[in-house]
């Protein structure tokens, strides 16, 4: 097709009845569409926290120390830097010592082993363990306070030493309790 014919065919629509209107919503179309694409915005944040960072910027993180009749001697400092790091990588706030907006405090109240399930020759075949804190929560800002206690389990195969899967079981219940206590604490879950 020519540049002659093109031309032709463009003037006849030109001159067509109703043509002008026609073209008119052609060219009409794509600045609306246009024009609605750079008006329009839709933002998310899954941020899972529902902090007003305007009125809440700090947060104070006791040291949660094991009053636990039994226990594990790591476990206290993997319970604390678990804690501090959930807070610190996943809201805004600022870790404080003294004087938080946001203040938890608490200690491990319980580090207990029990038969879970026995076998048909009458012996253990699993074996639970049980980790239990105990956490304070100051909101200084709206005033709200609570105490609650939070409970992790896990289970290992009897024919296991406790020594030899410890470390990964306590690791696999504080990042549990870490996980609840965030959640009581500031996420809207």
């Amino acid at each position: 097709m020519g540049w002659k014919t093109k031309h032709s065919i463009l003037f006849n629509l030109r001159r067509a009845p109703g043509a002008r209107s026609g073209i008119a919503i052609l060219l009409l179309i794509p600045c609306l569409c246009l024009s609605l694409l750079t008006a329009c915005t839709i933002s998310y944040k899954f941020t899972g926290t529902s902090i007003n960072y305007d009125l809440i910027k700090t947060i104070q993180i006791d040291k949660v120390v094991n009053r636990a009749p039994y226990g594990w001697a790591p476990m206290e400092a993997m319970f604390n830097n678990k804690l501090q790091d959930m807070f610190a990588n996943q809201t805004r706030l600022k870790l404080v010592k003294r004087g938080g907006d946001l203040h938890i405090a608490g200690e491990i109240t319980g580090y207990d082993q029990f038969n879970k399930s026995i076998s048909a020759d009458g012996y253990s075949a699993q074996v639970q363990l049980r980790m239990t804190v105990n956490i304070r929560y100051d909101n200084n800002k709206t005033n709200e306070h609570w105490e609650r206690q939070f409970q992790a389990t896990t289970q290992y195969n009897s024919t296991q030493q406790l020594t030899s899967v410890q470390e990964e079981l306590v690791t696999e219940m504080v990042k549990d309790l870490a996980d609840q206590i965030f959640n009581a604490t500031v996420a809207n879950w």
